[in-house]
């Protein structure tokens, strides 16, 4: 299983818009994906209300995972977004 464990760079963490651009952003992968705090259990990284029941806040870390076909590259994608904290979607997702 391939993961990638990444600081949260939104200052508000994972919470209302940075959470929706996370979700859409994993959506648009189409590779399942995980997320989970470092010490917690993984939830669906494409499920709005999973992404929010975490709690995550800024500079917290989370860990990404994925079995799937593609999963080196989406989770790659879904790290810089994270840790950059970018405010819209990349187009490259």
């Amino acid at each position: 299983m391939a993961e990638r464990r990444v600081t949260i760079g939104w200052a508000e963490g994972l919470h209302a818009r940075p959470a929706s651009i996370f979700v859409r952003a994993a959506t648009a992968l189409g590779v399942p994906v995980t997320i989970a705090k470092a010490d917690g259990a993984p939830v669906n990284a494409a499920s709005m209300l999973a992404v929010l029941s975490l709690g995550v806040a800024g500079g917290e870390e989370v860990v990404l995972a994925s079995d799937a076909d593609g999963a080196d590259a989406a989770l790659d994608s879904l790290a810089k977004l994270v840790s950059e904290g970018l405010d819209e979607l990349p187009e490259t997702v």
